[in-house]
């Protein structure tokens, strides 16, 4: 699995609001070939783009998530919390957000973020969607079941398991889901973890890293790719 190595967080990092069409379409123009963002279940079970259960830190919205439907979440103002000079930027659904990825030439890593409580529904229907759009992508999720009820919905998707720090089972999860690489916090990762990953053969990524002297280190331990909040510190050359 190739992996751009700068990979945008939340679409556009620390430049545009998080997990918002404005931040794709800043990513691309700033020369990035990747991106991150989270898709959450509304109540009406379609993917919403969105990283917290309750919609208060990042949108005018207030409450669950879970417990709204997409028409009503989706035009919610997404933007405005970042700055105001993004007001009226839409809170986008994964069907969207994908569309725009393909449009742009981005290769986009969907992370399956569930709500308590709807896990499997949450990767099956995020899969779906995936399946449905299309372009380059790849799944992932710390949850588990999410992954599994993914594979499932659509085996040939590539997955990839999200952990904080490498667990000494790592190889047991990543054959529970069939996930083809591993995901980790960049501040986590020995020498050690880094080499036994990459020796068995799977990439390795590691987020949330926002300082090139740490992405240095990390790509010289094998590490495939970084996710940054801070695309701008890299060239285009170096995306």
């Amino acid at each position: 699995m190739i992996y751009p190595r700068i990979i945008a967080h939340r679409c556009g990092g620390a430049l545009a609001p998080e997990n918002t069409l404005a931040g794709l379409r800043i990513a691309a123009r700033i020369g990035c070939r990747g991106v991150e963002f989270d898709a959450m279940l509304g109540a009406d079970g379609v993917p919403v783009l969105i990283h917290d259960e309750t919609l208060e830190r990042t949108t005018t919205g207030l409450g669950s998530v879970a417990a709204i439907d997409s028409t009503r979440l989706l035009l919610l103002d997404a933007g405005c919390r970042h700055h105001r000079a993004f007001s009226e930027e839409s809170l986008p659904s994964l069907e969207q957000a994908l569309r725009l990825c393909a449009s742009l030439g981005l290769w986009a890593n969907v992370e399956i973020k569930p709500a308590a409580g709807h896990e499997a529904e949450t990767g099956r229907a995020v899969a779906r969607v995936a399946t449905a759009i299309g372009g380059k992508l790849l799944l992932s999720s710390f949850s588990p079941e999410a992954l599994q009820a993914a594979a499932v919905e659509a085996p040939p998707l590539p997955r990839a398991v999200l952990v904080e720090a490498v667990p000494a089972d790592w190889r047991v999860r990543m054959a529970e889901s069939g996930s083809r690489a591993l995901h980790c916090a960049g501040n986590t990762l020995t020498e050690e973890m880094a080499r036994e990953v990459c020796n068995a053969g799977y990439p390795l990524a590691c987020y949330t890293v926002n300082r090139r002297d740490d992405a240095a280190r990390l790509f010289a331990l094998g590490v495939s790719a970084v996710f940054t909040d801070r695309p701008d510190l890299w060239q285009v050359a170096e995306m």
